[in-house]
């Protein structure tokens, strides 16, 4: 028997420099530590690095996935009858719809570092939630996604 693959599985990393900053707060740990000797100048670049390595993973580990006939976005899952409408937000669009075009109801999966969107309209009259904003590396994608698991559903 085999399981039926997601029709869209997304991982929103972090930046690679993010990684850098990483090494540079454990640099940072270690000359701090500097006065204390050789032994927690290694301790503050191990440690730091890892701590704010975490924090960076924990932060890139949400993902997005289109799966049978729900759309999971971090740790919300959203039944695709529930959803209206997919708008693909390009880079001028998604920063407007972040700022001051943003609906404090909506539920907003932000990375800023990921310029571009989709806008994704709740027609739930139980919801209160007017739509999705999901950062979205390939938004056309996930677009198709939820167009193809509608039309199957």
């Amino acid at each position: 028997m085999q399981l039926s693959a997601s029709p869209y599985e997304e991982r929103l990393t972090a930046p690679r420099s993010w990684w850098l900053m990483c090494l540079l707060i454990g640099c940072s740990m270690a000359l701090i530590l500097v006065p204390f000797g050789t032994l927690p100048l290694l301790g503050g670049l191990v440690g730091g690095t890892a701590v704010s390595a975490v924090v960076a993973s924990s932060y890139g580990s949400v993902r997005i996935r289109v799966v049978g006939d729900s759309l999971i976005a971090g740790e919300a899952k959203i039944p695709l009858s529930a959803l209206g409408d997919t708008e693909i937000l390009d880079q001028e669009e998604a920063r407007a719809w972040r700022t001051y075009k943003a609906n404090p109801h909506a539920f907003m999966l932000l990375r800023a570092y990921i310029p571009t969107a989709v806008r994704i309209e709740v027609t739930d009259p139980a919801d209160p939630t007017p739509y999705l904003y999901l950062s979205t590396r390939e938004p056309q994608r996930l677009a198709a996604a939820l167009e193809a698991a509608a039309a199957k559903g």
